[in-house]
């Protein structure tokens, strides 16, 4: 196949409330393990993780001890396998899955489903596109 005639694009979707997917970036943009902060259509900010693997993530960009929305600039790690961002301002870890913070069982910040989508369209190479504008010639009936 002629990779010329194939074009891609990509976009990092978050499921809404109403269950529909909201594409807040491009994937590509995004830099594994750090995050950065995406606004929703109802106003609400959400930090947008992709991790090592390029599996992403998105939570309430709120960090719930401060109130300052600033969980897209926190540090990313690992704790018993499962990935995690702390605050930047007090430090407190939040898993990246399920927004529950490892330090105080008693806070979670809200954690949505994320997916990376790929679209990808092909258009036929010429001698098909050729071939569907050619009528074909059937021969008549005596």
């Amino acid at each position: 196949m002629n990779h010329d005639s194939v074009n891609r694009d990509a976009s990092l979707d978050i499921r809404l409330a109403d269950g529909s997917w909201y594409a807040v970036c491009d994937p590509a943009s995004l830099t594994p393990g750090r995050g950065v902060a995406a606004l929703l259509p109802d106003g609400r900010q959400v930090a947008v993780f992709l991790d090592r693997a390029g599996r992403p993530y998105a939570l309430s960009n709120r960090d719930p001890f401060s109130g300052a929305y600033v969980l897209s600039r926190g540090l990313t790690g690992s704790h018993e396998g499962r990935p995690f961002v702390a605050s930047p301002l007090l430090k407190q870890r939040f898993e990246l899955a399920t927004g529950r913070c490892l330090d105080d069982e008693e806070i979670a910040v809200q954690a949505y489903e994320a997916r990376v989508r790929v679209r990808v369209r092909a258009e036929a190479p010429a001698e098909v596109r050729d071939a569907e504008r050619t009528p074909e010639r059937v021969p008549a009936v005596p």
